[in-house]
């Protein structure tokens, strides 16, 4: 019987080609699963890239939700209570939709090895997370020394038009309004491109008592923010099997 791979999808750039290459590299050896852990809470053009990805590799993507989580919602997690920080498992809402729902889906479907959007760039982060979290990881997109840019090359040489996400000025197609995030540059870029997204979180931080933006040196509320706050350049705020930032 054929061994299975996992290539988790995010609906990013990276993981889009590390499906390709995996397929390519591996398709006639071993079963490959492609999975993509649904957000509501990401841009609703991420639907169409994943389904032009789809078509690309030429089979289908699943999905793995967690059954607590029916409406695969951030919102409806962090309503629980906590929205901000991270656990000893990383941040709720990645626990919850991403690592959670993972699980669930590997009590039903046996699986041998894993395959993430890892880039050559990305070495030190594939090393550590194969230390401390999972030994059967492929770096598929690492042994092919592809870099991000390489992806959204790729991509595009493909005629596959990037995640609308990324034209509007946000470093990757993850949630908009991630609370991972405490840079004053990232939340007034999303008060600038999505006000009601943020005003959505503004809300809901303020009646949790959470305080999303740290501010010369101080957490503060969202609704304490001057429009005006600059702060570092925006990170990369990876979320799927793991939750850290870079």
């Amino acid at each position: 019987m054929k061994k299975t791979i996992a290539v988790w999808f995010s609906c990013g750039a990276a993981s889009a080609v590390a499906a390709k290459k995996t397929i390519e590299k591996y398709g006639e050896t071993h079963n490959i699963l492609i999975i993509n852990n649904p957000v509501k809470e990401e841009d609703e053009d991420n639907q169409r890239f994943l389904n032009d990805v789809s078509k690309w590799i030429g089979q289908p993507i699943l999905r793995a939700l967690n059954k607590n989580y029916p409406n695969f919602s951030c919102v409806d997690v962090w309503e629980k209570g906590y929205m901000s920080g991270q656990t000893q498992y990383g941040a709720t809402c990645t626990f919850e939709l991403k690592i959670k729902a993972r699980q669930q889906f590997e009590e039903t479907n046996k699986i041998d090895s894993h395959v993430f959007g890892f880039t050559l760039e990305e070495k030190s982060r594939h090393d550590n997370f194969t230390k401390f979290e999972r030994t059967n990881v492929i770096p598929v997109l690492i042994d092919a020394k592809l870099t991000k840019q390489d992806c959204f090359d790729i991509l595009m040489s493909n005629d596959i038009e990037l995640p609308r996400i990324y034209k509007l000025g946000y470093p990757n197609a993850n949630c908009i309004g991630c609370v991972k995030a405490t840079s004053p540059t990232y939340w007034n870029h999303v008060r600038k491109m999505h006000p009601q997204t943020f005003n959505e979180r503004a809300e809901q931080s303020r009646k949790i008592g959470a305080k999303l933006v740290r501010y010369k040196g101080k957490r503060i509320f969202l609704d304490e923010l001057p429009e005006d706050a600059i702060g570092r350049k925006m990170k990369s705020y990876e979320c799927g099997i793991f939750c850290d930032t870079k």
